[in-house]
């Protein structure tokens, strides 16, 4: 999808080799993708097709073996160590499939922890952990532990932590992937949610049911972009 606009995430030949004594592994071939601000957009695709493996590069948290990479307009391959780490903190928010909250620390303290790390002060820490709780729901929760939560509660709050640093982008991958048929519905119409909002969003997952939730389908194959077109989810404007 091209814009007028420099687009929020820009990606041209990306290739992503890993090589061990005997083998050789193309975990992505030549992926073009350009996601633009306030776009939904799904990577869809079977269970080893490099779905994680790109979504680890939009992250900064794997880099790429070719290809070039633009998050707002800047070449990733510039930025230092310290200013990528930055970026991830700052510009890019991520829930995951194992929700990994910190089973010691309260709900609240959860979703803090990445704003403490953000150099963000206590009074606005405090203001976006309970705007963020307040978004998901789970306001009411934030003094319980983790394993005091359900499945559907935990992901809740992963979210609300993704979300509370005002990320330039929210990725998801397999969001759904540990919950029940229930608890993935509501977290799927809470990422609607978020991208009625404004919220930038690009989800990983191997369920077309899910997929249809996105404006836009990206399908990945053997680590190849195969196609994508518009999602039909008539209930995400």
């Amino acid at each position: 999808m091209t814009t007028s606009h420099t687009p929020l995430i820009r990606l041209a030949g990306i290739g992503k080799v890993y090589t061990t004594e005997e083998l050789e592994t193309h975990a992505l071939v030549d992926v073009d993708l350009e996601i633009a601000e306030g776009e939904y957009v799904a990577i869809a695709g079977p269970s080893g097709c490099g779905k994680t493996t790109l979504l680890s590069i939009l992250g900064l948290l794997d880099t790429p073996t070719s290809g070039e990479y633009e998050l707002e307009g800047r070449p990733v391959a510039s930025l230092s160590p310290a200013e990528r780490a930055r970026a991830r903190n700052r510009r890019i928010g991520f829930v995951f499939q194992a929700f990994n909250l910190i089973g010691e620390l309260t709900v609240a303290e959860n979703v803090e922890l990445p704003l403490v790390y953000g150099g963000h002060g206590a009074d606005e820490r405090k203001r976006r952990v309970q705007e963020a709780l307040d978004r998901v729901g789970m306001s009411h929760r934030l003094k319980h532990y983790p394993t005091q939560l359900s499945g559907g509660q935990q992901q809740r709050v992963a979210v609300a932590r993704a979300i509370a640093g005002e990320p330039a982008i929210l990725l998801a991958d397999e969001p759904t992937g540990n919950l029940d048929s229930e608890n993935g519905r509501q977290v799927m119409d809470l990422l609607a949610e978020l991208h009625r909002a404004g919220s930038t969003i690009c989800m990983v997952t191997h369920d077309p049911r899910y997929a249809e939730d996105a404006r836009r389908a990206v399908h990945l194959f053997d680590g190849r972009m195969i196609g994508e077109r518009e999602a039909s989810a008539a209930g995400v404007p």
